[in-house]
């Protein structure tokens, strides 16, 4: 009787191990099919989203000149800007400061200080990642008060 225990021990050992063979590389390396198709573009854009000038999304787009450093005052948006007016808020995380549900991304913070009346220019990011985890990132350009 130990001696068919032992043999059935064995048996169910072997065939274990058989099941397991070609996974370590040594084995049979002939690749299965998965139906997956190689990826040989980018994903196409949103099409409800108008990419942005300087956007990863559409390269070809020229880049905007970066924001002169002047003495301060408002100025006047670049082509594509956006102006926003409004109290300044906290947001849920450390630093974070949100403009009427955007995300204040940049401009002075001696300016953009919560519970201060503001008027921004800039332009909305919508591919750029922060830790604020809520408003939509608005990289602002000039910030005044008032």
């Amino acid at each position: 009787m130990r001696t068919f225990r032992l043999a059935v021990s064995a048996l169910a050992v072997c065939v274990a191990l058989s099941a397991c063979g070609g996974q370590d590389g040594t084995g049979d390396t002939t690749p299965t099919p998965t139906g997956a198709q190689p990826v040989t573009s980018p994903p196409s854009p949103d099409p409800s989203v108008p990419p942005t000038p300087g956007d990863p999304v559409d390269p070809t787009a020229p880049a905007l000149p970066p924001p002169s450093k002047g003495t301060g005052g408002p100025t006047s948006p670049p082509a594509g800007g956006t102006t926003l007016t409004g109290t300044v808020t906290s947001g849920v995380e450390p630093n974070c400061l949100l403009l009427d549900n955007y995300l204040l991304v940049g401009g002075p913070r001696d300016v953009l200080t919560p519970g201060v009346k503001v008027t921004v220019t800039g332009r909305v990011q919508r591919d750029l990642l922060t830790t604020c985890q809520q408003g939509t990132p608005f990289l602002v350009e000039t910030a005044r008060r008032g």
